[in-house]
C-alpha cells in the first residue's frame, strides 16, 4: 500500500510539473569543419564558462541566427520608413543607411 501511494504521488508530480516545463528540442548530429583558430577560441570559451565546446557552438550559432533575423527586420523597417517618408533629407539618409547595410561600409 505504501509503495502504491508513493508511486501515485510520483505520477502526480510528473503530470503536474512536466506540463508546464519546456520541451527539449530534438538534437541533430551535424559534422562541421572549423578553422583551428576558431576551435581554439571555442574551447577557451567553454573552459571559461565551465561548459562544453558543443554548448558554446550552439549558443554562438543561435546568437548569430538571432542577429541575422534582427538585421533583416531592421532593413525592412528602414525600407518601409523610406517608402513612407516625404522629407527629402530623411529619405537621403535612409537610402545611405540601406546602402551601408546592403553593400557594407
Amino acid at each position: 500500500m505504501r509503495f502504491h501511494d508513493a508511486r501515485r504521488g510520483a505520477l502526480w508530480c510528473i503530470l503536474v510539473y512536466n506540463d508546464g516545463m519546456a520541451q527539449i528540442e530534438k538534437s541533430v548530429r551535424q559534422s562541421v569543419s572549423i578553422p583551428a583558430r576558431v576551435a581554439k577560441r571555442v574551447r577557451a570559451l567553454a573552459k571559461t564558462h565551465k561548459t562544453s565546446a558543443n554548448r558554446v557552438l550552439v549558443d554562438l550559432i543561435e546568437a548569430g541566427l538571432e542577429s541575422k533575423d534582427a538585421q533583416k527586420k531592421r532593413f525592412f523597417a528602414l525600407a518601409n520608413k523610406l517608402t513612407e517618408s516625404t522629407d527629402s533629407a530623411e529619405r537621403q539618409e535612409l537610402k545611405k543607411e540601406l546602402a551601408r547595410m546592403t553593400f557594407g561600409g
